[in-house]
Formats: C-alpha cells, sequence, structure tokens
C-alpha cells in the first residue's frame, strides 16, 4: 500500500472538514481569505458583546409609566403645576419615541446590508469548497506523488535540499488551507450570532416603541380627564374658572411682550439699513398637513367644561399627534418655547404688526430667529399645556389684537 503523505492526510482532513454539513454564510464585503485572523475573530467577538450590551440599555431606558403617575400624585392639587410637569414627562417620552424610530431605521439598515453580504459570502464559498475538492480529487486521480521516493531519489545532495524544500513548501500550503478554512468557519459563526443578535434588538426596540406610544397617550388621556374633572368639580368651578382667566391673561401678556420687542428690534433694524420685514397681503397656506376638522371655532363660546361664556382667541384643528404643523406663511420665529398655558409654541412675525401662533405641540422643529417660508414644517401636532387632546390651536394677531385666521385662510 501506498504511503500517504501528511499533504495528502491534511486535504483528507480538509474534504472530512468540508463536508461535516454545509458551511455558514459569512460577511464577505471587504473580507477576503487572507484578511480574516486572531484579530478578525476577537474584532467580532467584541461586536456581539457590544450588542448585548445595547440590548441591556435597551430596556434600561424605556419610560418606567408606573414612577411617572406615582410622582404626578402629589401634583394634582395644584393644575398649573400638575399641567408643567406631565408635559415634562411627555417630552421625555417623545424624545425616546425619536431615538427609538432612528435605532429602528439604522438597526434595519445594518441587517439589510448583512444579508446583502452573506449572499455574496455564500457564493465565495461554494467556489472555495469547489477549488478544495479540485485539489483533493487532483491528488487522487494523478496518483500519489510518493515525497519520499522523490527525495530518496535525490541525484545530489544539493537536489535533495530543492525537492525537500518542495515538499516543505506543498505541506505547509495544505496546512495554511486547512487553518484559514477552520478559522473562516468560526468567523461564520460568530456573523451569523451577531445577525440573530441584531433581529433581536431591532424586534425588542420595536416593541420598545410601542410601549412607549402607549404611554404617550396613556398620560395625555390621564392629563385630559384630570383637567376636566378638575374644571368640572363644583366646589372648583370659581377657582377653575379664575385660574383660566388669570392664564389666559398671562398668555396674552406674553404674546403682547413679544410683539413689543419685535417692534423694537425693527426700529433698530430700520434706522440701521432701511430694510424690514412686510406683509405682502398673500394668502395664508392652510397650517395643517392633511387634518382640518374644526374641534373650536374662533369668537365667544360657552366653554366645555367650566361653563361660562369666554373669547376663544383662535381656531381649534383637532389632528393626530405628530401630524405636521405648518408656517401659515412666510416669516421669522419671535418664539419656539413652553408655556402651561400654550404648551410647546411657535409664534411668527409676518410684518406688517401681523403675527400667528401655533400652541400646543408635541415637539418644535425651529427655533428663535429662524427665517422660515410658507408651508414649511415648524412643530408637529400635540397636547402639550392646558389642553385635553391632541390638536393645533391657531391665532392671528394683527397690531395687538386677535382676528379671526378665516379672515386669512379659507375653510377646506
Amino acid at each position: 500500500m501506498r504511503k500517504r503523505t501528511i499533504s495528502t492526510l491534511l486535504l483528507c482532513l480538509l474534504v472530512c472538514v468540508v463536508s461535516a454539513g454545509s458551511v455558514s454564510e459569512y460577511r464577505a464585503s471587504a473580507i477576503t481569505m487572507s484578511s480574516i485572523t486572531s484579530d478578525s475573530i476577537k474584532e467580532k467577538e467584541q461586536q456581539i458583546s457590544q450588542a448585548k450590551n445595547e440590548k441591556k440599555q435597551l430596556q434600561s431606558g424605556l419610560t418606567n409609566l408606573q414612577k411617572i403617575k406615582k410622582e404626578l400624585e402629589s401634583q394634582r392639587a395644584n393644575l398649573k403645576n400638575y399641567v408643567i410637569q406631565l408635559d415634562a414627562n411627555l417630552q421625555e417620552i417623545e424624545t425616546n419615541v425619536e431615538s427609538l424610530r432612528a435605532q429602528i431605521v439604522i438597526k434595519e439598515g445594518q441587517i439589510e446590508e448583512t444579508l446583502e453580504e452573506l449572499a455574496r459570502a455564500k457564493e465565495k464559498e461554494v467556489n472555495q469548497k469547489s477549488s478544495m475538492v479540485s485539489r483533493i480529487r487532483l491528488v487522487y486521480e494523478t496518483g500519489d506523488p510518493q515525497m519520499m521516493d522523490m527525495l530518496l531519489k535525490a541525484a545530489s545532495f544539493g537536489d535533495f535540499l530543492n525537492k525537500a524544500d518542495y515538499v516543505e513548501r506543498v505541506i505547509s500550503h495544505d496546512q495554511k488551507t486547512l487553518n484559514d478554512y477552520m478559522t473562516i468557519r468560526q468567523y461564520v459563526e460568530l456573523c451569523e450570532e451577531e445577525l440573530e443578535i441584531e433581529k433581536e434588538i431591532l424586534d425588542e426596540t420595536k416593541e420598545g416603541l410601542e410601549d412607549e406610544l402607549q404611554a404617550l397617550e396613556e398620560l395625555i388621556d390621564q392629563k385630559a380627564l384630570e383637567i376636566r374633572k378638575y374644571e368640572s368639580d363644583i366646589s372648583n368651578q370659581e377657582k377653575a374658572i379664575r385660574e383660566y382667566e388669570a392664564e389666559i391673561k398671562a398668555q396674552d401678556e406674553e404674546i403682547s411682550a413679544l410683539e413689543i420687542l419685535v417692534a423694537e428690534e425693527k426700529k433698530r433694524i430700520l434706522a440701521e439699513s432701511g430694510v424690514v420685514l412686510t406683509y405682502d397681503g398673500g394668502k395664508f397656506t392652510f397650517p395643517l398637513a392633511s387634518y382640518t376638522r374644526v374641534s373650536d371655532d374662533y369668537g365667544n363660546r360657552i366653554h366645555p367644561t367650566l361653563h361660562v361664556q369666554q373669547f376663544h382667541n383662535g381656531v381649534d384643528f383637532a389632528a393626530p399627534k405628530g401630524t405636521a404643523i405648518y408656517a401659515a406663511y412666510d416669516g421669522v420665529v419671535v418664539a419656539a418655547a413652553y408655556s402651561a398655558t400654550m404648551g410647546n409654541y411657535v409664534m411668527l412675525d409676518h410684518g406688517s404688526g401681523l403675527y400667528t401662533i401655533y400652541m400646543h405641540a408635541s415637539s418644535l422643529n425651529v427655533k428663535k430667529d429662524d427665517i422660515v417660508v410658507r408651508g414649511e414644517t415648524i412643530a408637529k401636532v400635540g397636547s402639550t399645556g392646558r389642553s385635553t387632546g391632541n390638536h393645533l390651536h391657531f391665532s392671528v394677531r394683527k397690531d395687538g389684537q386677535y382676528e379671526s385666521p378665516w379672515n386669512y385662510i379659507s375653510k377646506k
């Protein structure tokens, strides 16, 4: 029987490795046979460890709704403080929601990229396996090289050394091929593990987003209930009316103070350059992306829970949370801030003493002194401030007085 050389044994071992089940896919973009080393394995293990930590952090970053409710209990007797604290909680959850949505987009992109890389890697894997099988088949079809005989039949010592060097290189190449293959298999397993964790993170992130949105709606509903309960309680009726009137007065004073500051700034600009913003009389665009149901119109009305006649200085448009709020016309942002009554609000200066105000937003997309154009998204619908449901309160002021928004926009 022929003696098998070390090289032949190594190749047989390769056959066993290749035949022991299908080889898993692996990430091959920018990865070659020679670039996968023990350092690559360590780096991949680090990435898996980081992914596991990401899973833990995801859970710890979600809102503890029960804790928030407990903290709010002490504020219920004072409606203003209650609204301010709850709105701060809403803003925190809103930030979590936006962060989770961004994480989902990133993670979906990473998984998509990984899947594409695995598809390319599978093709390379097949080619590699075919190459190794061809090498083994060649050895058996051409007969054993009988390297020991070849060495013994060397014509001279120099010839012996040359043949010995050749044998050593063949054996070294086969050993390296086996080592590389085993390293790649280990790398493949780690890539699969990482992909599995990434998918788990994506699923948990989506679940977390649903939990956050549910918490958001639950707190908004709770606030609406508390405000209605407070205002409709007969024992609180007179106090609630006084508080409401005081808050509206403070709101008007805040807006008037902003108008005075703008007027003074315009005088300074006019004195320096002679250029100042003016309203050209154009028609306003509708301030909401797609929802136009009027839940409370401009003018005198009976307050829904206080049951007294009150002047409503704007138009309330009911709309789902997150609906885009548009700048009604070109202008400059006078204020993008928060107040207990208006919630998150934006005030725009359109020139010639004309202003628009957008209240109760869930989030703001602009800041003070920004220049905006007609139809630009400046905020998103919410229920912050003294609000009992998601809507936009839209007001128009001209020369320090409220005017009907319908003088500038058309009903749809």
